[in-house]
C-alpha cells in the first residue's frame, strides 16, 4: 500500500461522508473497507482500543500491549502493522521500544461514517 493510499484513509477528512448522505462511491468504499478489514480481528480492535484509551495525542508502549495477549511478540508486531497500514495508527522507534499513537481524527471520521441522522419520529 502506498503512503498515498494510508493518507486518503488516514488524514483526509473529506473521505467519510455520513452514511445516509449518499452512497460510497467504488474507491471510497474499498479505502473504507480496509480500515474495516483491520478493526474485524479480535486482537486488532482490542490494540485499537488500548492505544485509542490513552486520548487524543496519547501514545503506548508496545512493551505495554504485548503482555495483555496470549500471543508472541511478533505476532503482535504483524497486528499493529496491519492497523498501521490500513492508517488508523502511527508509531515512533525510541531506543529497543517503539511507541503507538492513534493518528488524528481517524476515530472521528469513522464515526461521523458510522452516525445517520435519525428520521423525524424515529423512538418515539
Amino acid at each position: 500500500m502506498s503512503k498515498q493510499e494510508l493518507e486518503l484513509i488516514g488524514q483526509d477528512a473529506g473521505c467519510c461522508p455520513v452514511l445516509s448522505a449518499a452512497p460510497l462511491g467504488e474507491d471510497q468504499a474499498a479505502e473504507l473497507a480496509k480500515v474495516f478489514k483491520a478493526l474485524g480481528d479480535p486482537v486488532r480492535l482490542r490494540l485499537m482500543s488500548m492505544i485509542a484509551s490513552r486520548g487524543e495525542g496519547g501514545e503506548v508502549c508496545v512493551c505495554e500491549l504485548t503482555p495483555a495477549f496470549d500471543l508472541s511478540q511478533p505476532t503482535i508486531s504483524h497486528h499493529l502493522k496491519l492497523l498501521r497500514q490500513a492508517g488508523l495508527i502511527d508509531c515512533e522507534r525510541r531506543g529497543t521500544w517503539v511507541y503507538y499513537w492513534v493518528l488524528p481524527g481517524v476515530l472521528d471520521r469513522l464515526a461521523a461514517f458510522l452516525t445517520a441522522p435519525q428520521p423525524a419520529g424515529a423512538g418515539a
